[in-house]
Parts: C-alpha cells; structure tokens; sequence
C-alpha cells in the first residue's frame, strides 16, 4: 500500500474514476495492495471488474473472492497477454519490481507496434519522479527517442490521467521509423 496514505486515496479516486466513465477495470485479480483498492473503488462504484489471476496466486488465496469476472491462468505470461488484450489502456500506480516490470513490458509492446493503446503513469506524489530523470537521461544518451517517451502519459490525478490518455494519440503509425534515421 506503501508508506504514505495518499497512494490509496489516490487508487481509490482512480477506481472511482473508472466507474464514473462507466469502464471496466481488468487488472491482475488480486485481494491486495493499490490494485485491490482500485478494484474495491471501483466496484463500489458499480463498475465492472475483470481480474486474471495465475493459478499459482489463486492457490496463496490472494485472489479477490468479489470480482464481476475472474480468469485463472496458469502462467504470468498468459496472465499478461490477457489482460492487455482485454484492455483498452494501461495504467501503472505507484507500485514495485512487478508494476515496473509491467509497465515496461506494456510500452515496449507499444513501442514494437503490437497494440496501439494508451499508456499512462500515475505519479502520485512525485512517485515516479527518479524514474522519470533517468528516461530524461536515457533520451539524453541517445538510448531513448521524444517519441518513445512520447507514447508514456503522465499525471499525478487520476481524472486528468485517463482524460489524457482518451485523447492520446499516437506519434507514429510505424514506431520504428525512428530507428531507421540511426540504423
């Protein structure tokens, strides 16, 4: 849930959020952390929630018992897969290795040109800051384009994020077109 109470105020009006446009929220299917409280908001709100959960979590009884839907998958990389294909964005709270691990898997795959979807970063609080001057770093050593940075939304609220991300567009039907200027 991390040290500060507002990362879950914060999971909290993004679960709201999501309702109140009358979205789904799909999302790994677990009872805790930023991603449970999202889910709770968000159910609370008469949102319908969607969990995909590996069999592995399910059996350490982590999985959330009051979901709208829930998919018990035996690997993280199916786990994965589905979610981004029932997804129509992605959203990374502040959160650990695996919410990194995550949101750099979902806009490299963005970056490669397998989905064309929203890809947002809820820095709440300034979370996020240290991560954001090392992509500032990584463009600036040349390992990172504006316009792969580009494709990353970033917000510190909720509203705005999704806002944002509804009007994102793409900077390029071909992503690599970038790369062919320095190959």
């Amino acid at each position: 849930m991390g040290a500060d109470p507002v990362y879950a105020q914060a999971a909290t009006r993004l679960g709201q959020a999501i309702a109140a446009r009358g979205m789904t929220l799909v999302y790994g299917g677990g009872s805790v952390g930023l991603m449970n409280t999202t889910a709770d908001a968000a159910l609370a709100a008469g949102a319908r929630v969607v969990g995909v959960i590996p069999e592995l979590l399910r059996s350490r009884e982590v999985m959330h018992e009051g979901l709208s839907e829930v998919h018990v998958v035996q690997t993280m990389h199916q786990r994965k897969k589905m979610m981004a294909d029932f997804a129509d964005g992605f959203i990374a709270l502040p959160g650990g290795l695996g919410t990194l691990e995550e949101l750099f898997e979902i806009w490299t795959w963005r970056q490669l040109g397998y989905h064309n979807k929203p890809v947002g970063l809820l820095n709440v609080q300034g979370y996020y800051d240290g991560l954001l001057d090392f992509l500032a770093q990584s463009h600036e050593q040349q390992f990172v384009s504006p316009e792969v940075l580009g494709l990353l939304v970033i917000d510190d609220e909720p509203d705005r994020l999704i806002d944002r991300m509804g009007s994102a567009q793409p900077v390029s039907d071909d992503p690599w077109w970038r790369m062919r200027e320095v190959i």
